[in-house]
């Protein structure tokens, strides 16, 4: 009866441990996505808010009006990384492709602002950054390059203090978006994303990526990744020229406020470099699922699945 006592505690209290150790590792797992969520929202908040807090002779009313819109973006974020469920936000968990894009484009802004700063309270940094952009933006300064087009887009008669703005904009974002795009490469080769960081999840991490809609998913992932690729590629060419031959061209006043100037140029810049990595990494999605399907013996010689 003692034996019999004593088995009956030991197989009693096993079920209580085990489902005690779950719930502890599920709270653990729901603090931290809160965590990361908070963490990423207010990240996003200090973005947006970035160029009215450092530029001086910004009025109540602009900080007012930034202010919402930094909320609103923050707490859009919490939700996206709060929630288990896919919403808007691609590669949600998939590292580190939109914590290299959001770094591309706090230092873009952040950059701008500086220089945009330093014309009325110039500092070292300010003229640091100002001669970096101004250097390349120089150099990137020949015909039917983006930087040129990126002045057509002024209208004729614009004052040169304007143009001369827009090229070290524009020529100190391009630079930072080269580089994130070099980053971006050296962290893919690096940890061998996405296979490397665990089960990849098409329907969290491309939630607008449709896997059932028609045709096999590689061709499908690889046709997206050439198109994602060209735009990314023509978006700097093609805006400067819808907007000329739309328009007779930008009012020169447009760009002479600073963060009219600091959100386009960053906009200019950041879109193209964005579907650049999307291209890069839906291309790299698509040779995963190929590899997977060579080992577990799924395609033929050519690559592709059996009839």
């Amino acid at each position: 009866m003692a034996a019999r006592h004593k088995l009956r505690e030991v197989i009693g209290t096993r079920p209580r441990q085990s489902t005690g150790a779950v719930r502890h590792e599920g709270e653990k797992a729901v603090v931290s996505r809160l965590t990361g969520a908070f963490v990423r929202a207010v990240l996003v908040m200090v973005l947006v808010s970035t160029p009215s807090v450092l530029l001086p002779g910004v009025g109540n009313d602009g900080k007012e009006m930034v202010a919402l819109v930094a909320l609103f973006a923050g707490f859009l974020a919490f939700i996206e990384y709060n929630s288990a469920y896919p919403g808007l936000i691609e590669f949600r968990d998939a590292p580190p492709f939109n914590r290299v894009r959001f770094m591309m484009l706090f230092a873009t802004i952040f950059l701008l602002t500086v220089i945009a700063r330093g014309e009325t309270q110039p500092t070292t940094l300010s003229i640091f950054v100002r001669s970096v952009g101004g250097l390349i933006g120089t150099a990137m300064d020949f015909p039917y390059s983006p930087v040129r087009l990126a002045t057509l887009m002024l209208s004729d008669g614009a004052p040169d203090g304007n143009i001369a703005k827009v090229r070290i904009a524009t020529g100190m974002s391009y630079l930072i978006s080269l580089i994130s795009l070099s980053v971006f490469v050296i962290l893919l080769k690096f940890y061998g994303w996405p296979s490397r960081t665990g089960a990849f999840n098409v329907w969290v991490n491309l939630p607008t990526f449709d896997p059932t809609a028609g045709g096999d998913v590689v061709d499908r992932l690889d046709r997206d990744a050439r198109i994602n690729i060209a735009l990314g590629f023509l978006l700097p060419f093609l805006i400067p020229a819808v907007v000329k031959l739309g328009s007779s061209g930008l009012d020169p006043e447009t760009f002479g406020a600073p963060q009219t100037l600091i959100w386009t140029v960053a906009a200019w810049a950041f879109l193209p470099a964005s579907l650049f990595m999307r291209g890069i990494a839906m291309g790299r999605i698509a040779d995963m699922i190929r590899e997977k399907r060579r080992l577990n013996g799924l395609t033929g010689p050519e690559g592709y699945l059996p009839a």
